[in-house]
């Protein structure tokens, strides 16, 4: 059954040399249950809300099995929240998502999948700078971006809560091919 591996909040602003000057992208996990509003997470921050938050990217979803694969391409551990994740989710093909798929998470938020994460210079320069040069275009090319979600209904989630798949629209894109431009939404 799909769950929840790690609920993730911002640990600390960072500064950032992008436009924006700082960054919300270091989230780490937090114990406990955690309240989950139209704008996502309690206790958590967008720095960028003109790319990053809004109601229609309150949460972004990351799936371990992708973490997985990045730990083993770039041959170190990825903990929750690496990715800027504020849930890292088990079980469930995330980019394989269709938009406008609902998802039941613990016993009562329900939330809707509405687009890939893109990934960002801000992000390139958190995973590690001259290091991991072409980040960015490496993330993309896996076709593995993981995916924002809307927040239909409040409530709490922690970690463990389950998953499960209340509806998806027959013959919508999923986060992949959107991500990957082979469909469009709409």
């Amino acid at each position: 059954m799909a769950d929840v591996v790690a609920v993730c909040v911002v640990h600390a602003l960072r500064p950032d040399d992008g436009s924006i000057g700082t960054t919300a992208i270091d989230k780490r996990p937090v114990d406990g249950p955690v309240r989950v509003r139209p704008y996502g997470l309690h206790a958590d921050v967008q720095a960028d809300r003109k790319h990053h938050g809004g109601l229609d990217q309150a949460i972004y979803v990351y799936a371990q099995a992708d973490a997985t694969f990045w730990e083993g391409s770039l041959g170190r551990d990825l903990p929750p929240g690496w990715f800027g994740e504020n849930l890292r989710v088990d079980d469930i093909d995330v980019s394989g998502a269709p938009i406008g798929s609902q998802w039941q998470i613990g016993a009562s938020v329900v939330v809707e999948v509405t687009s890939p994460r893109t990934p960002c210079q801000t992000f390139a320069r958190w995973v590690g700078g001259p290091d991991e040069r072409g980040w960015v275009k490496r993330f993309a090319a896996a076709g593995r971006p993981g995916a924002y979600l809307r927040v239909v209904k409040p409530g709490t989630i922690a970690a463990g809560d389950p998953i499960v798949v209340l509806s998806s629209p027959p013959n919508a894109p999923t986060i992949a091919e959107v991500f990957a431009g082979t469909r469009s939404v709409g």
